[in-house]
């Protein structure tokens, strides 16, 4: 009996290895467990549950949908890739949210920011409903957006927000081997999110008698919310590609986790922002928002291929491309999208089937910065510089106009914990990497 119990041991540890590296083991593409999510009867072996006073809404183990999600999602920080919530006690004042998913980590929901630019002026304030999607999820303290009570450029109300307002939490959209998606034909049996590098892209591609999950469990054509039942999806998912490592424990201190953006990313967000939306634009002519979902100009594609950083114009196309300011490739080719989905320390640039999307500029979820952006826009500094020249970021006391009340810690983590080596001293926003103004 002792040596049975011992290789039992020995087996748990092996599987535990083998898929350390299957993130996605949970919804694999679909959907999960019912009882990971749902309680019949608000107790297992006639222990209560241990999160939520009762069961929720739709027999939810949370108080609410995202609640529920975060329960999976937002344990401690870089636990692995699949976190996106850093716990309140995990990150006090000056300590900024731990996990560098593409997304971004939604704790940066609860960082607001006060500071004076220079003496004599007003104080200014950066709110931390500003930087990201305010989902609502009651078990965590996260709540409505107090200003934006429908989803600017759009209608869909706040007050419903949620992570299931994004991702069908069902999992019923999939992908066949034509690349077409629908709600219904052959069963899911993988995530369609990842280029696994353990086992090969077939691992998570469709084939002749299997589907794969769409991107992310996105909501497709037709997707409504049980909780709104209205506003329906009139766009599909977008086409894209992650590896199935994504997430490493320093950020992107000197690796960048590409997710290969093929198409239809703009599309999508259009569902909700429509009015935020433009297919083109020509300069000098009127128009509020940035083009999105559209070609690259030539011109753009040069600034974007030699541009560096401020004062460094020596990029070149094999090495340019910066996680911080992503682009689609045009592409519908999962899998020539699996093979762009790199763990590295650079790729290539775009050419000119690239398309500027809205991913371009903000992240999905939340960021350091007002309007979810990837970079500060709100001075025109990033960095500035120590005695001898070298970049350094801003001090909180020193330069408060410039680290806008963020300690230097987490400003770099804001920059996914890259080094202030990568920019320039007096760095200008990177708005510059396809504008080059600066």
């Amino acid at each position: 009996m002792k040596g049975l119990k011992l290789s039992l041991v020995v087996l748990t540890a092996i599987l535990f290895i083998g898929m350390s590296g299957m993130v996605y083991a949970f919804h694999s593409g679909g959907v999960a467990e019912c009882e990971g999510c749902h309680t019949m009867h608000n107790s297992h072996e006639n222990t209560k549950m241990s999160f939520g006073a009762n069961a929720g809404p739709y027999l939810l183990k949370g108080s609410d949908q995202s609640s529920t999600c975060i329960e999976c999602h937002g344990e401690t920080p870089l636990a692995s890739s699949y976190h996106m919530v850093t716990p309140d006690a995990s990150m006090p004042a000056g300590t900024p949210p731990g996990n560098y998913t593409p997304g971004g980590d939604f704790g940066w929901l609860k960082k607001t920011y006060t500071w004076v630019p220079r003496s004599g002026a007003a104080t200014e304030t950066s709110k931390g409903e500003r930087k990201g999607h305010n989902i609502i999820a009651t078990d965590f303290s996260y709540v409505a957006d107090a200003a934006n009570t429908t989803a600017p450029g759009g209608t869909y109300p706040g007050g419903g927000l949620g992570c299931q307002s994004c991702h069908d939490p069902h999992g019923r959209y999939r992908r066949d081997t034509t690349g077409a998606i629908s709600t219904t034909g052959l069963p899911i049996r993988a995530s369609g999110s990842y280029y696994n590098t353990k086992s090969g892209v077939s691992a998570n591609e469709p084939n002749s008698w299997s589907a794969v999950g769409v991107y992310r469990l996105l909501g497709g054509v037709g997707y409504t919310p049980k909780s709104l039942g209205s506003n329906a999806f009139t766009e599909n998912v977008p086409v894209a590609k992650v590896n199935s490592t994504y997430q490493g424990t320093a950020g992107e201190a000197t690796t960048q986790y590409r997710v290969a953006y093929g198409s239809n990313m703009s599309q999508w967000c259009s569902n909700c922002h429509g009015n935020m939306h433009r297919p083109s634009y020509t300069s000098g002519t009127p128009g509020l928002t940035h083009p999105s979902g559209a070609p690259l100009t030539a011109a753009v594609v040069a600034n974007y291929n030699a541009y560096k950083k401020s004062g460094d114009m020596t990029g070149v196309v094999a090495s340019s491309g910066n996680n911080l300011i992503p682009f689609e490739t045009g592409s519908t080719d999962y899998t020539a999208l699996a093979s762009l989905a790199v763990n590295t320390a650079t790729f290539a640039g775009p050419d000119t089937s690239a398309q500027v999307m809205c991913l371009s500029c903000h992240r999905a979820h939340a960021s350091g910065f007002d309007s979810m952006l990837r970079f500060s826009y709100l001075n025109e500094f990033m960095t500035v510089a120590d005695s001898a020249g070298n970049p350094i970021w801003p001090d909180i006391t020193a330069n408060p106009g410039q680290a806008q009340g963020r300690t230097a810690t987490e400003i770099q983590a804001a920059y996914m914990n890259r080094p202030v080596t990568q920019f320039a001293p007096y760095q200008r926003a990177l708005c510059n990497k396809c504008h080059a103004k600066d």
